[in-house]
């Protein structure tokens, strides 16, 4: 194993990969002359390159978006919304996430620790899971409140989203955990299974809301109210957020067995993994485009990147 180890060196096997971090002793990680992220793939590395480049766009792009929601969502607590803790959870993990991706690269060619190593993989176990389920999360609410508004209305004390966090929050840190220890059978199958789950969850979430939404127009009418369509809108942008994020390693990753090892993790498992990387940054740049206001940016930068319709003066 600790040979397995020291040929593959690359930055996405050792953090996604199995491996049991026993092996990850310092003798093991420092063994290699040059410790190289395309270590093993050295003729097949532009599936690595295309992760690296995301993961690099996460933490120039991400880092700061994912701030700013996190910022916007505190000036907003006094009228906050019911999705406004799974939001600012996942915002909050997505940055954590970019600033773990700066560790890594220290790591990759300066420090070359084992403890770093195990904390990074920790990183994208919570990755890995806190994405999905909060997506999931905030898909469940605008469910429920579009297709069960009496429901909803009794749902709505934010004791049972704190209740839903804190169950999404432990199972986040039970699967970093084991991915960090390492060693168990086929448990790269729990996030596939996890993956495809989640996405078949949002995907029928999203479809029926929109469903909704579509056909709720008032009587005789042919536009949609308003606020619905604001709604559609938004239901919409996360439907796509999902499909193009979650899709490629839903279509990839259940058939790891029908490619050639090292095909798998030169290039699907690094591609699989930075579409997945890459909502860190696309899911905060959506909200922030939905508002009108956004901490620390002047007005003018708003409405010049904000995808949100000026008011039009109504018909006489």
């Amino acid at each position: 194993m600790e040979g397995q180890l020291r040929h593959d060196t690359r930055i996405s096997y050792i953090l996604r990969s199995n491996l049991p971090s026993s092996n990850l002793t310092t003798g093991s990680v420092n063994a290699t002359h040059v410790f190289s992220a395309f270590e093993g793939c050295e003729q097949m590395v532009s599936g690595i390159i295309f992760d690296l480049a995301i993961q690099c766009f996460n933490v120039i792009v991400g880092i700061p978006a994912n701030i700013l929601v996190i910022a916007n969502l505190i000036n907003t607590r006094k009228e906050p919304s019911t999705s406004d803790i799974f939001l600012g959870c996942l915002a909050f993990m997505d940055a954590y996430f970019g600033f773990m991706t700066i560790i890594s690269f220290l790591n990759l060619y300066h420090w070359r620790s084992a403890m770093a190593w195990m904390a990074l993989k920790f990183s994208f176990g919570v990755k890995d899971t806190s994405g999905p389920l909060f997506l999931s999360c905030v898909c469940l609410d605008r469910f429920i409140a579009v297709l069960f508004p009496i429901a909803f209305g009794q749902l709505k004390d934010i004791k049972y989203r704190i209740g839903l966090t804190i169950v999404v929050l432990l199972l986040t840190f039970a699967y970093a955990s084991a991915k960090t220890v390492g060693g168990i059978h086929n448990f790269e199958k729990v996030f596939t299974g996890e993956v495809l789950f989640a996405f078949t969850w949002m995907v029928v979430c999203n479809v029926a809301i929109l469903w909704a939404l579509k056909r709720s127009r008032g009587s005789g009418k042919d536009e949609m109210h308003p606020m619905k369509r604001k709604a559609f809108k938004m239901v919409l942008s996360i439907l796509i957020i999902i499909v193009s994020n979650y899709l490629p390693p839903v279509a990839m990753f259940p058939f790891e067995d029908h490619y050639p090892r090292k095909v798998f993790h030169c290039y699907v498992q690094p591609v699989g993994f930075a579409f997945v990387n890459i909502s860190s940054t696309i899911q905060p740049l959506t909200y922030l485009f939905r508002l009108e206001k956004v901490p620390f940016l002047p007005e003018s930068c708003v409405e010049k990147l904000s995808c949100k319709e000026k008011d039009k003066p109504p018909k006489e």
